[in-house]
């Protein structure tokens, strides 16, 4: 069974860091590319930053890039979200999910599998 586990979240104050995780079991964690999406009230869905199976390439919109940094420990099953210099526009749900590739990272519906996801709240 796939399980993928997001945890720490919470409230921070804009300026500051949060670093979240999410826990991978059930497929070859190792095998496929991983990603983090957001889900905030009255937004849509949106890609956060995604990561490559082992080469490490990433991928960051513009929203977060130079802030938010992403990484992987494949020995541990494990993706990380690094995130700095945190503005309430940052509020939202987190999500990782797992790609159905090695290397996609581009839209949703290219992600099979989706964990429960943290809160992470942002005051102003």
């Amino acid at each position: 069974e796939v399980q993928l586990q997001a945890s720490g979240g919470g409230l921070v104050q804009a300026g500051g860091s949060l670093r979240i995780s999410c826990a991978a079991s059930g497929f070859a964690f190792d095998d496929y590319a991983i990603g983090w999406f957001r889900l905030a009230p009255g937004k849509e869905r949106e890609g956060v930053s995604c990561i490559t199976n082992s080469d490490g390439k990433a991928y960051y919109p513009y929203s977060v890039k130079g802030r938010f940094i992403i990484s992987r420990d494949n020995s541990k099953s494990t993706l990380y979200l690094q995130m700095n210099s945190l503005k309430p526009e940052d509020t939202a749900v987190y999500y990782c999910a797992k790609s159905v590739t090695s290397w996609y990272m581009g839209h949703y519906y290219g992600f099979d599998y989706w964990g429960k996801g943290t809160q992470v709240t942002v005051s102003s």
